[in-house]
């Protein structure tokens, strides 16, 4: 078990002694974990989930719930735990990588959010806070789901836009088909989204629709 082994070899004392970067992933996945199970420790567990994905963390984020719980020592808490901390590290990565990243034009943000949305089986719809600059200030997954008009309100778009001085957004969402055709509720929704920012003083500059390499801009299309 985890608690047998030498202090100075625990994963968390070691995080603590020498920092976070001088973890292996199977000890950042030991601490999440905690225990292992009767035949191997935490760190021996997480090392079996790092050896079965190639020690590859992109093929890892993939896991699902019901394949990590295939892992003897794995429930559906620890599940939730590890998939969890992968999203949060995805999103730190990615807020990084975006914050102050000006914005020119729809490839600006495709680029980026290809890897987030075009093989993602659910719709996501994403609201982009951009300043004067037309610089990212932050993003946010507004709804995941069939998109609809009471889940994607100006209120809870512009809630967000406001709280953090946004000059402008942008929004961002796909298709799980791979068509890039915007709906009808898409067109709406727009549409609502374009007129609450007139009001507000906070402008949609665009909305993107990413499929399975194709994406659809109202405004290149002349739809704002």
């Amino acid at each position: 078990m985890l608690k047998d082994m030498p202090m100075m070899e625990q994963p968390r004392e070691k995080l603590i002694q020498k920092g976070v970067t001088h973890l292996t992933n199977s000890d950042l996945l030991a601490i999440i974990l905690k225990t292992g199970n009767p035949n191997q420790s935490a760190v021996e567990l997480g090392q079996s989930i790092i050896n079965s994905c190639n020690d590859d963390l992109a093929e890892l984020n993939q896991y699902t719930i019901e394949e990590l719980t295939a892992f003897n020592g794995i429930g559906e808490t620890k599940a939730c735990q590890i998939l969890a901390s992968l999203e949060l590290g995805k999103r730190v990565m990615q807020a990084t990588g975006l914050k102050r990243h000006k914005i020119a034009c729809p490839d600006d943000v495709i680029s980026y959010f290809t890897a987030e949305l075009s093989d993602a089986k659910v719709e996501k719809f994403i609201t982009i806070l951009l300043n004067t600059k037309n610089e990212i200030i932050n993003w946010e997954i507004i709804s995941i789901g069939s998109l609809n008009a009471s889940i994607v309100h100006p209120r809870e778009v512009f809630n967000r836009a406001i709280k953090r001085s946004a000059a402008s957004i942008l929004v961002v969402h796909n298709h799980p088909s791979g068509h890039v055709a915007p709906s009808n509720e898409d067109i709406n929704i727009t549409k609502r989204l374009f007129e609450a920012g007139q009001l507000i003083g906070i402008p949609l500059i665009d909305h993107i629709i990413i499929g399975k390499g194709h994406y659809y801009s109202f405004k290149e299309q002349n739809q704002l």
